[in-house]
């Protein structure tokens, strides 16, 4: 069986940053998968399952009500090794494209109070697997360190 590409990417190298992670076209439109990595693999703890299910519940809620980029939004979720979140949007984009949409998404999850949306029993399979101070010190922290300033080598994977 071939390696997947997202398996090629050299994780003893890779930082936290905005990366394409592949590109897919369906019809007349391509999709851009985003690799959103918030720690470095195989070097940082990863995150814990409940504010990377606070963050996915405060994404998918900020990029599904966004007035530019609500109709473009495919898919936001957790990667399974729990170092990011993948993002989906419909068009052919690079990570440029996007870093504005970040930094706006994580500093809206960095500040957010009150309940998170869809945390109930009737909305949500695992309702009470949230932890929302984590997840803005999370955000708040992707945010000041990598996003605000962010660099060409945390742009592109490294080779």
């Amino acid at each position: 069986m071939e390696k997947i590409a997202s398996f090629t990417i050299d994780h003893i190298k890779l930082q936290p940053g905005i990366y394409v992670s592949r590109k897919d076209k369906v019809g007349m439109e391509t999709l851009t998968t985003f690799d959103l990595r918030m720690t470095s693999p195989n070097e940082e703890p990863v995150m814990n399952t409940a504010e990377m299910h606070t963050i996915e519940h405060l994404a998918a809620t900020f990029l599904r009500n966004h007035a530019d980029w609500k109709e473009r939004v495919i898919y936001f979720g957790p990667m399974g090794c729990r170092t990011g979140f993948y993002l989906i949007l419909a068009g052919d984009l690079e990570s440029p494209d996007i870093v504005p949409l970040m930094q706006e998404m994580y500093e809206f999850i960095a500040t957010f109070e009150g309940d998170v949306p869809g945390a109930s029993a009737k909305d949500c399979g695992n309702y009470l697997d949230m932890n929302l101070p984590m997840a803005k010190f999370l955000a708040h922290k992707y945010l000041t360190e990598i996003l605000d300033n962010i660099s060409e080598n945390r742009l592109t994977y490294p080779l």
